[in-house]
């Protein structure tokens, strides 16, 4: 079951970080949402630099599945 730690939002944010730490939490956040949508804000094909936005609700009906500490 995948579970998504208030305190991962602040985490998620610190540069840099392995691309498999951030994939994994955001998998989790994802995972703990009811809806999620991601829009891409930006691609730079000569840098290969990239811009996506990321916005969903957690399921607040199953609290379990995010609030948790690991």
């Amino acid at each position: 079951m995948y579970k998504f730690n208030f305190n991962d939002f602040r985490n998620i944010e610190r540069t840099p970080m392995s691309p498999s730490y951030l994939q994994n939490k955001i998998c989790d956040l994802v995972a703990c949402s009811v809806y999620t949508k991601v829009k891409v804000d930006s691609v730079n094909p000569d840098t290969g630099e990239y811009r996506v936005i990321l916005h969903g609700t957690l399921d607040w009906d199953h609290p379990e599945t995010w609030w948790t500490n690991r």
